[in-house]
């Protein structure tokens, strides 16, 4: 049986310990929601401070080249790039998800203008499937949608599919896509295929270019803590580069913005993915979370992941048998992300009491009660406690009480 002093002894041997104090985390909160949110890194805060009040402030739109905003996606794209396994020029931080996500997949129909099809899976994260979906309707030529779940989607990838467009790491569940399976029918076909790296960059292992990746597209306010709504970022192989426009032409996309020419000319390389000015508080403190990230070791990083999740769903079956909850994450850490996912009738109100007592995770409709653990903020012993008062909830009945039942506007 497992005891609060083994996880105790794991903190003080963990070797990326330090980055425990770079976090603002408030005294008392365990936060086990990093697969949603980031936390606030402190640099970030001095960052936003530099930024109001000197590089705005102080040299107003000399900034522009004084402090380097001008460049700052292309730069804040080759770091992102670095963690993804993608060459310089390949990443460009930009927009937002589903932005960057229609323009890879109008890119890659173009490219494939003999096929009609996109295939996804269903459970993907909604925007994926929604911003395909708006697509199909936008282009009117007979594109659509299908989806198949992962036992039926490698069958699914026939030589009529012009496009795969994948969830790595499911939202819900954490589980993995099996990427060799997805790319190697693919390429077998001639479908191209967008990875969607939300739940990746920043906590498991990515490796573009030995996939022989097309396209992917990621945000970054998960585990890039680069705050809420922080922009995303797309990568584009070089090999596609130049050859075929995406469809939202603007004027930081143009091969010379500054000309101010009356006609759209698009640069041939990364930049083509951007459209217009760029959100730069945002992408100021989005940096601050990527340079983190840049300075921890990724084995280390997925090594720690793996091992919380092994020890929370070895608490959850020791300390919940009987309550209802069902493992539904995959057990075997190697196809599981950052994340644990448990199944529970009354999911919402019992994450809602544990909320109340400073343990934060989150749900997910219909049943799933979702915690995610970042290793750069999350210490092992953040997960006996948390087990321990879902536990104290759970015999006492307390997420039944009237307070947790009605649903705020985000869940």
């Amino acid at each position: 049986m497992l005891n609060r002093e083994h996880f105790e002894d794991l903190d003080k041997t963990d070797p990326l310990t330090s980055f425990y104090e770079e976090f603002d985390l408030p005294e008392g909160i365990v936060y086990l929601d990093g697969n949603s949110l980031g936390p606030l890194p402190k640099k970030s805060k001095e960052r936003a401070r530099q930024v109001v009040e000197q590089e705005w402030g102080r040299d107003l739109i000399k900034s522009w080249n004084k402090a380097g905003w001008f460049h700052m996606g292309e730069r804040i794209g080759d770091k992102i790039g670095g963690l993804i396994g993608a060459d310089p020029g390949e990443v460009i931080a930009c927009d937002n998800t589903s932005i960057n996500l229609f323009k890879v997949l109008s890119l890659a129909l173009d490219m494939r203008a003999d096929r009609r099809k996109i295939l996804m899976e269903g459970s993907n994260f909604p925007t994926d499937n929604y911003v395909a979906q708006g697509l199909t309707k936008h282009l009117g030529y007979g594109h659509e949608v299908i989806f198949a779940e992962r036992d039926q989607l490698i069958d699914a990838i026939t030589e009529d599919v012009a496009v795969v467009s994948l969830v790595h790491v499911h939202y819900k569940t954490g589980r993995i896509m099996d990427v060799k399976a997805v790319m190697e029918k693919a390429r077998s076909v001639g479908a191209l295929v967008v990875w969607d790296l939300c739940h990746s960059a920043g906590a498991v292992p990515v490796e573009l270019n030995d996939w022989k990746a097309d396209f992917a597209v990621g945000c970054g306010y998960k585990y890039l803590n680069g705050g809420p709504g922080a922009p995303s970022f797309v990568y584009v192989a070089k090999r596609h580069q130049g050859r075929f426009r995406q469809p939202l032409d603007g004027w930081w996309g143009h091969k010379a913005p500054f000309d101010f020419t009356r006609d759209y000319e698009p640069a041939e390389d990364i930049w083509q993915m951007m459209t217009g000015t760029q959100p730069i508080l945002s992408m100021s403190l989005l940096e601050e979370g990527v340079d983190q990230m840049t300075r921890a070791d990724m084995g280390l990083i997925r090594e720690k992941s793996k091992r919380m999740g092994d020890l929370f769903i070895q608490l959850v079956d020791e300390k919940l048998e009987g309550y209802g909850f069902e493992i539904v994450s995959p057990r075997d850490a190697e196809e599981r992300g950052s994340q644990v996912a448990m199944t529970h009738e009354y999911g919402y109100p019992v994450v809602q009491a544990l909320i109340e007592r400073n343990i934060i995770g989150d749900f997910r409709a219909p049943d799933i009660l979702r915690f995610g653990f970042g290793p750069l903020y999350t210490r092992y012993v953040n997960i006996w406690d948390m087990v321990e008062t879902l536990q104290d909830v759970m015999q006492k009945n307390l997420w039944n009480l009237p307070e947790y039942q009605a649903k705020a506007a985000v869940t």
